[in-house]
């Protein structure tokens, strides 16, 4: 279908990503995200802990009862994107799917390129496995889920808590970059440019990165054993074919998999819940899989 008139009526283009317009695409993420996410839904509590170092927020639906946990890792091409960008989409998802939801404030490159994203990550799924209690979390029904870059780490981090025996019990990968090697869907799309996309590769896997490895190309990773998943991407996304092809990849190797291609929807959807009426069905879909996956 064509560009859904929403985005037709609010995109005039988006600001190509250089290391000279890194600042302003950051001030201008930060001064634009009351207007396009809103306020945020109220919920029992809102607070930040500490995970070993990592700042956490953690949205906690319910204070009475133990909840189950879903770790969230906010896009931004690894170089952009904060707790704050991604807050209402948190705060809706934690009241719709009844899971607390533990966002992490990750570094981002280019000042703290790969690993530290993962290596912070690490320490706050540690620290949530090992403080679950304290916090009237159930650290056995946790899930993982990432939009944009977070969903390339959310696919990478998922794959790595399987191989540590400590598995996740769903993931879900919203528009994931999941190829740095993959050609782009050939679409004219506001959402996210070719230029900016090479940009953060640049940034968070620096020129001598091999990054045909598992943690930068989770496409080549051995997948079989992975969680229950589900994959959303948007017709109008750069990225919508190596989303897809990954949910393909998953399927093949018996993962339960889901894929939904939301039409006339550009990158970077999800979280414009007071702009887009996809966004609030999409975070719904999330939060119906949260529920089930995580019962």
């Amino acid at each position: 279908m064509p560009l859904h008139p929403q985005v037709r009526a609010l995109s005039s283009g988006s600001l190509v990503l250089t290391p000279d317009t890194l600042a302003a695409a950051r001030a201008a993420l930060s001064l634009g995200t009351l207007a396009d996410a809103g306020p945020g839904t109220e919920i029992a509590q809102v607070s930040d802990v500490d995970a070993d170092g990592v700042r956490v927020r953690l949205y906690l639906p319910n204070e009475s009862a133990v909840s189950p946990i879903a770790v969230y890792l906010h896009g931004g091409g690894w170089v952009n994107g904060s707790l704050n960008s991604h807050d209402a989409v948190c705060r809706y998802l934690a009241a719709l799917s009844g899971a607390a939801i533990a966002a992490v404030d990750y570094r981002l490159a280019p000042e703290h390129p790969f690993p530290a994203a993962f290596d912070d990550i690490d320490r706050a799924v540690n620290c949530l496995h090992d403080t679950a209690h304290n916090l009237n979390l159930d650290p056995r029904r946790m899930a993982v889920v990432g939009d944009s870059a977070g969903g390339h780490l959310a696919a990478v981090t998922a794959r790595r808590w399987r191989d540590r025996g400590k598995p996740f019990a769903a993931q879900v990968l919203v528009y994931p970059v999941t190829d740095p090697a993959a050609e782009l869907t050939d679409v004219d799309s506001p959402g996210l440019d070719p230029a900016s996309l090479a940009f953060c590769w640049d940034a968070f896997a620096p020129a001598g990165t091999d990054r045909a490895q598992p943690d930068l190309s989770p496409i080549t990773a051995e997948l079989a054993g992975l969680p229950p998943t589900l994959v959303i991407t948007a017709e109008y996304d750069v990225l919508r074919g190596q989303g897809e092809a990954y949910a393909d990849l998953l399927a093949e190797a018996g993962v339960p998999t889901v894929s939904v291609r939301y039409q006339g929807q550009i990158h970077g959807f999800f979280r414009k819940l007071a702009r887009f009426d996809a966004a609030r069905q999409a975070v719904a879909q999330v939060a119906a899989t949260l529920r089930a996956e995580l019962a």
